[in-house]
């Protein structure tokens, strides 16, 4: 089938503040996920696999680790004289609006720009999920409806207040709520959104005409188009999980490990990165490595179970870790014990420190103290 002319905006510039010290010195998407990637690496290889190749990428919080990661869009092969990767970096405009507000308002800022550049489709991403999706499926479902919308929807497992909740009857959306209090179902938005170019700037111009202060999409932008009938839904069967919080970023590791959360090593779909240049990870004779992910440069010397160790991380002989996610060059001295904790790029630990339980999740900080304790929710 002919591809339609698709414009997809990676919304890339939320502060992540439920993340607490993990995005504290960076954007959210730049955050490492499972050893060797950024967060934002997934939305942009599925991007990749699903030959969508203008893609923009709108920031505004702590843009520069982002764009260091982002490499003129080479290791998504975005890095073209037509088309390719583009940055949106945060602005002011003539008249003095100042910062974007939320995901509507950040929209409606680049109106112009999206008119200007014509394209059929425009297609909004979140750079918060790890999830598999070709986007060609979403657009065939919405030209085969003649929709406004098509968003994508999932059921989850969890507490479904977190999230924008649908309901829908044949697959159309006849309901949304962001946020309830009392939600109906656990059918929600997974903020993979396909936009007519005209109904998305036809409702932009309207919503803003209404509000005097535009917010995210789920608070103005989505009611205004479920009001008007127009919104229909693609179902996402398989995995999907925001990691907008530090008990959800654990969670997704943990089931990265145990089989039952995101592929990330299919063949055929692969996560791709810009990659650092390093050694294979050392593993030493007298370590006990169990169930765990051991990216490049590693050392480890002590004992590992169901971990994930990024890359430069030392494990001396005699440390324990458990159920833990280290970030890039963390250092764990012998004697030291951890157990469902995770340590931020860079934190040295001290040497027979015991950090972390069984019940409590403990968040370690770039500067080796801890930042953050957090009971889990088992249910993630």
């Amino acid at each position: 089938m002919r591809i339609p002319r698709i414009l997809a905006l990676v919304m890339a510039g939320g502060k992540g503040s439920r993340l607490g010290p993990l995005t504290q010195d960076r954007a959210k998407p730049a955050l490492p996920v499972a050893g060797t990637y950024r967060l934002i690496d997934v939305v942009m290889s599925n991007l990749m696999h699903s030959h969508i190749s203008n893609v923009w990428v709108v920031q505004q919080y702590l843009p520069h680790s982002l764009n260091e990661h982002l490499a003129n869009g080479r290791p998504w092969d975005l890095d073209r004289s037509h088309g390719g990767l583009q940055v949106l970096p945060p602005y002011q405009g003539a008249a003095g609006e100042g910062f974007a507000q939320g995901n509507t308002d950040a929209l409606h800022r680049h109106r112009g720009a999206i008119r200007a550049f014509d394209p059929e489709l425009v297609l909004v991403l979140s750079a918060d999920h790890l999830y598999t999706l070709d986007y060609l499926d979403v657009v065939d479902t919405h030209l085969a409806a003649g929709a406004d919308l098509t968003m994508v929807t999932t059921e989850v497992d969890e507490d479904p207040s977190r999230y924008g909740v649908v309901q829908v009857d044949a697959g159309r959306v006849t309901g949304f709520a962001y946020k309830p209090e009392d939600p109906v179902g656990r059918l929600v938005a997974a903020e993979v959104l396909l936009y007519r170019t005209a109904a998305l700037l036809d409702a932009l111009d309207a919503v803003a005409a209404q509000r005097d202060q535009l917010g995210d999409y789920g608070e103005d932008l989505v009611p205004h188009l479920v009001e008007r009938g127009g919104v229909m839904e693609h179902r996402l069967a398989g995995y999907w999980r925001d990691l907008g919080t530090v008990a959800s970023y654990w969670s997704a590791h943990m089931e990265l490990l145990d089989g039952t959360g995101a592929r990330m090593d299919d063949p055929g779909w692969p996560i791709l990165t810009a990659q650092p240049q390093l050694l294979p990870a050392r593993i030493e004779a007298a370590a006990d490595v169990h169930a765990s992910l051991v990216a490049a440069g590693a050392y480890v010397a002590g004992t590992v179970e169901r971990s994930v160790l990024g890359p430069r991380v030392v494990i001396e002989p005699g440390a324990v870790v458990r159920r833990s996610v280290l970030l890039d060059g963390v250092h764990v001295p012998a004697g030291a014990q951890l157990e469902q904790v995770i340590a931020d790029v860079g934190a040295q630990l001290g040497a027979a420190q015991q950090l972390g339980s069984a019940q409590v999740l403990t968040v370690v900080g770039g500067d080796g103290t801890v930042a953050l304790r957090e009971e889990l929710d088992r249910r993630g």
